[in-house]
């Protein structure tokens, strides 16, 4: 080589770079001229159609979805009481799903299309059942959804939504992005929706309400006596708590009449069953319906007891996230050019009001959890838990759930925290994939008493994900049972006496009181709970 990379040497003679580069701009142009394809190309645009003014408020139904279905009416009620037309859309579908693979792209995730065409299945029944003209439905109607994060293919979900709109016959609906890291996009929707403190604090509030509540009935669920009590218990505290965001009333108040309703559930926690840890992709873990094959209800059905990832985790996990990465820059030499001061005073600041978000998130759920009686709930350690990922999964790899994912894993096995766990993922999930399918390998190769699944959620694959999770519910019954078994050989207590026992102690049989946790099983708890009250 020599020169200023004008000529590179190979083993015949010296190649002259600028006559290379002239000899493929004239082939370039020939083949433009021949294919007709103009000199300037065009670059894609993705048009956003029209905005959401404060002057549409009144006569705009703002449509919302995608966490829990107890998440999405509580939105609706603290949003309403806020002044704006909120609707929650219904738990996608497999017809959903249908209808956005027909107006969906190929290859898209799983959530894609359930979501995307839950969403067309809505406007469709507007415009077909109700009657509504296709510009009046764009007119008063505009959806929010959120973003996506790293290699996650929902970061594309907003552009998914207006092509298979488009070609679904709403080529004008708006659909407003809410990205995970940096809000609701204000050129698009800043003057519609108002951002303001009072705005984020009624989300937290149904955020927080919502995964307790939830929380309590994935704990009682599985030990009542009375079947659906349960689920009743939930319907009239969604009601209660509803009421109470739509009405400005205290939602601290309504959780102790929540709480009354739940102690009116009779349980039974003797009753031998296996603890199923559920982690993985967020939105198939969290949902309720046909997206991850109605996994909650199949596992109940089958005798277990399933141990959910509350949505507040993950507002901690995105909190962890900055705090992580602000850390990191403090370490550069430079200063701060974002910010315009010294990077040192810029990083204190943020971690200061990082560290007071995070405490009073912390706070808000312990007060919402023990007005409502979720007594021994604590909400995971995002510095242990990266500490615990990070030899098996890099802190700075984002997408998904990154590290949190791995190091869940690890502490259900070594604290003895379930006796299964399920890693869902949409088919072809390719941050959820890497984790579940490629580092969890490694996992349970170092924690071989690791009892774990990962199910990969197409739509239309039920069957075969259910028979695996049935095979792996065999193991996971066999060690409840011989936890049950050695909590009454280590007691001294027989099955006999221990129900004889449970039934006498009428605090340790009330449906709020949950055992100690000492091992996964919650029937071996009640067990040595009850020895140690002898």
């Amino acid at each position: 080589m020599k020169g200023e990379c004008t000529t590179l040497l190979t083993d015949e003679r010296l190649i002259d770079l600028a006559e290379v580069e002239a000899e493929l701009s004239a082939f370039e142009a020939r083949e433009r001229k021949r294919l007709g394809v103009p000199e300037v190309a065009r670059q894609w645009h993705d048009p956003q159609p029209g905005l959401f003014t404060h002057a549409q408020r009144a006569h705009t139904t703002v449509l919302v979805g995608g966490l829990t279905m107890l998440h999405d009416r509580l939105i609706e009620a603290a949003l309403t009481s806020l002044g704006y037309r909120i609707r929650a859309l219904d738990c996608p579908d497999n017809e959903a799903m249908q209808i956005g693979k027909e107006f969906g792209n190929r290859g898209q995730c799983n959530p894609t299309y359930f979501t995307v065409g839950n969403l067309i299945k809505h406007l469709a029944h507007l415009r077909d059942a109700q009657g509504m003209s296709v510009e009046e439905i764009t007119r008063n109607y505009l959806f929010v959804t959120a973003g996506g994060c790293g290699p996650c293919r929902f970061g594309m979900y907003a552009t998914e939504y207006r092509k298979a709109l488009r070609d679904a016959g709403f080529p004008d609906f708006r659909v407003l992005l809410f990205q995970q890291q940096g809000g609701l996009r204000q050129s698009v929707a800043e003057a519609g929706l108002a951002l303001t403190p009072k705005f984020f604090m009624a989300l937290l509030k149904c955020i927080v309400a919502g995964d307790v509540i939830n929380a309590m009935g994935y704990r009682i669920r599985p030990y009542e006596i009375e079947p659906g009590a349960t689920d009743a218990a939930i319907e009239e505290c969604r009601m209660i708590v509803s009421g109470a965001l739509a009405n400005r009333r205290s939602v601290l108040r309504a959780l102790r009449r929540c709480r009354r309703v739940f102690a009116r559930v009779a349980v039974d926690r003797l009753r031998i069953k296996p603890k199923v840890g559920i982690i993985g992709e967020f939105w198939a873990m969290t949902t309720e319906g046909d997206g991850n094959y109605r996994l909650q209800r199949f596992l109940e059905a089958e005798g277990a007891e399933c141990d959910i990832q509350m949505v507040t985790t993950w507002a901690l996990y995105s909190i962890w996230e900055v705090q992580y990465d602000t850390r990191q820059r403090m370490r550069l030499r430079r200063r701060d050019v974002l910010s315009g001061g010294p990077a040192q005073d810029s990083s204190v600041r943020t971690l200061a009001s990082l560290w007071l978000v995070e405490h009073a998130l912390r706070l808000w759920f312990r007060v919402y959890a023990r007005l409502l009686g979720l007594g021994g709930y604590k909400l995971p350690d995002m510095g242990d838990l990266a500490r615990t990922g990070h030899g098996f999964y890099a802190n700075e790899l984002r997408g998904g759930e990154g590290h949190m994912e791995v190091a869940k894993l690890i502490q259900y096995v070594t604290h003895r925290k379930a006796h299964l766990v399920v890693s869902v993922k949409p088919f072809g999930c390719m941050p959820s994939s890497g984790v579940s399918d490629g580092v969890q390998s490694l996992v349970t190769a170092r924690y071989p008493e690791a009892n774990f699944l990962a199910i990969e959620t197409s739509g239309d694959g039920a069957v075969n994900v259910h028979s695996r999770v049935q095979m792996a519910l065999f193991k996971a019954r066999a060690g409840a049972q011989a936890e049950y078994e050695q909590a009454l050989a280590e007691t001294g207590l027989t099955g006999e006496a221990a129900r004889q026992e449970y039934s006498r102690r009428r605090r340790l049989c009330h449906p709020l009181h949950y055992p100690r946790h000492r091992t996964a099983s919650t029937a071996a708890n009640a067990v040595y709970e009850l020895a140690s009250r002898n």
